[in-house]
């Protein structure tokens, strides 16, 4: 299995339409990708600003489709400019880790 996390930091103003945005993102990985085994979303209680995605594939092969996905690709164009900040791909945590 390949496990991808991430945090979101959103704009406050964005913060609903992202939840929406990325609750559908969930469901078009988990509806539309054979490799996609589980999305999960989750919101800090005291800052609704901050989001955690635990993803779930069958290995990394299945995560790059994942990232090449026409729906990825759309979902990453509209909530880019709500983003305030998001880890980046070196902090992307991947198990097994890289190179193992």
């Amino acid at each position: 299995m390949y496990v991808v996390s991430v945090e979101f930091r959103v704009d406050s103003e964005h913060v609903d339409a992202f939840r929406e945005a990325m609750h559908r993102q969930a469901e078009n990985s988990l509806d539309l990708e054979p490799g996609c085994r589980y999305f999960d979303v989750a919101e800090d209680p005291h800052d609704p600003t901050l989001f955690f995605l635990y993803e779930l594939y069958e290995d990394e092969t299945a995560f790059r489709k994942h990232l090449d996905s026409n729906h990825f690709q759309n979902f990453s164009e509209t909530v880019s400019p709500w983003v305030k900040s998001k880890l980046t791909k070196t902090l992307v945590r991947t198990w097994p880790p890289e190179g193992h």
